[in-house]
C-alpha cells in the first residue's frame, strides 16, 4: 500500500483542504479521508461513505502529474500518518491536539484567504 497526503488550495468552503488517501498496488484508493477548513473529516471506504465522499472510480495519478496543477501539494506519507487521520473519521472532526500537525496544516491554507 501507498499513502498520501495532497493539500489542495482555493477558496471554496464547501470542498476538503487535506485529501488523504490509502492506495493500492494499482494505485486505487481503498480508503480516503476529506479534511475541511473548519476542521470536518468525511471519510470514503468499502465499509461506507460519509458527506461527498467517495473513493475514486479510477487509478490516482503519479504525485508529479498531480503537483502540475498549482493548487494540488501532493506528498507520499507513511502508514501511521494516515491510521492517525483514518482513526478520527467517526469522530466527524479533528479533535483538538489529537492531530497538531494536521490542524497546522488546515490553518496554513485557511489563512492563505484571509
Amino acid at each position: 500500500m501507498k499513502y498520501i497526503r495532497v493539500g489542495w488550495t482555493h477558496r471554496h468552503a464547501e470542498d476538503p483542504v487535506l485529501l488523504f488517501s490509502e492506495l493500492d498496488a494499482q494505485r486505487c484508493e481503498v480508503r480516503k479521508v476529506d479534511v475541511f477548513r473548519d476542521g470536518r473529516l468525511h471519510y470514503a471506504s468499502d465499509e461506507g461513505t460519509t458527506g461527498d465522499t467517495e473513493l475514486s472510480e479510477t487509478a490516482i495519478p503519479a504525485l508529479s502529474e498531480i503537483a502540475k496543477d498549482p493548487q494540488f501539494e501532493p506528498v507520499e506519507i507513511d502508514q501511521a500518518e494516515f491510521e492517525a487521520v483514518w482513526e478520527q473519521r467517526h469522530r466527524g472532526r479533528v479533535e483538538d491536539g489529537a492531530l497538531d500537525q494536521l490542524t497546522r496544516q488546515v490553518r496554513a491554507i485557511d489563512r492563505l484567504f484571509r
